[in-house]
């Protein structure tokens, strides 16, 4: 049966007794419509989120006239103000390009490489497994996204041989990650009460301005996604939430 979870889990707290939790996304905007809320939710209890975003959505946007370097500029700037509005300000973007993402050993890599310096406890990413119910959730970025981060999850983060330049080069020590959540999933198993945490999420939607043709519409269908989640994970009415498939890592 699916679990509703509070803020945090104490197994989880870091040595110096914060639970951190890195977000890995392919795109500028897929973190506020996958998991705003649960991440506001999370920094208005004391916990550390940080961001990875893999590519500066380049690709966006409907003008034809602008040069993609500019749209990448404002995708991050979007970004980076979505994230101020959910408690983040470490947002981390990794350049690559947008609409060609794969999940290389590079990826891989790079990914590995911000897991080992933010050192996590939770990770959460997209699915690599495409949803046929819901196909826009399924981007090919978001495949690939998600399937190197699960390999940045296990083996490759807690892995001292796998990308050594991480550690005989930057000095970066092995992590292993404690649980990995992801968005995106038919199967989920996991509900995070977001109602408290509703309006910063639209807020955070909100201000990737270069993406939204209608605002008033966006904040209509951010609220009844929220809703059906919540009725879905037995929540009461006037209940919102956000939904993941939780894997236990240890």
């Amino acid at each position: 049966m699916a679990a509703v979870v509070g803020t945090t889990r104490p197994d989880f707290a870091s040595d110096e007794g914060v639970e951190r939790i890195l977000v890995v996304t392919a795109h500028p905007d897929d973190v506020d419509f996958g998991t705003a809320g649960s991440v506001a939710t999370w920094t208005a209890a004391g916990i550390d989120v940080s961001y990875c975003i893999v590519t500066d959505g380049d690709a966006g946007g409907d003008d034809r006239s602008m040069p993609r370097t500019e749209m990448a500029r404002i995708r991050r700037a979007e970004q980076t103000s979505a994230a101020f509005q959910v408690g983040v300000t470490d947002v981390r973007f990794l350049g690559y390009p947008d609409g060609r993402l794969v999940s290389t050993l590079a990826l891989r890599r790079d990914i590995s490489r911000v897991i080992r310096q933010v050192r996590p406890q939770r990770v959460l990413a997209q699915s690599p497994e495409r949803m046929w119910s819901r196909i826009y959730a399924s981007h090919p970025d978001h495949l690939a996204a998600g399937e190197a981060t699960v390999c940045g999850v296990y083996p490759d983060a807690r892995n001292p041989f796998a990308h050594r330049e991480l550690l005989d080069a930057e000095d970066l020590e092995p992590w292993a990650v404690s649980q990995l959540w992801l968005m995106g999933r038919e199967d989920v198993d996991v509900y995070v009460d977001t109602t408290e945490a509703i309006d910063k999420k639209v807020s955070a939607l909100l201000s990737h301005a270069s993406q939204m043709k209608d605002p008033a519409g966006m904040d209509t269908m951010i609220r009844g996604w929220g809703a059906m989640i919540a009725k879905q994970g037995g929540l009461a009415d006037g209940c919102f939430a956000e939904a993941f498939r939780a894997i236990d890592t240890r």
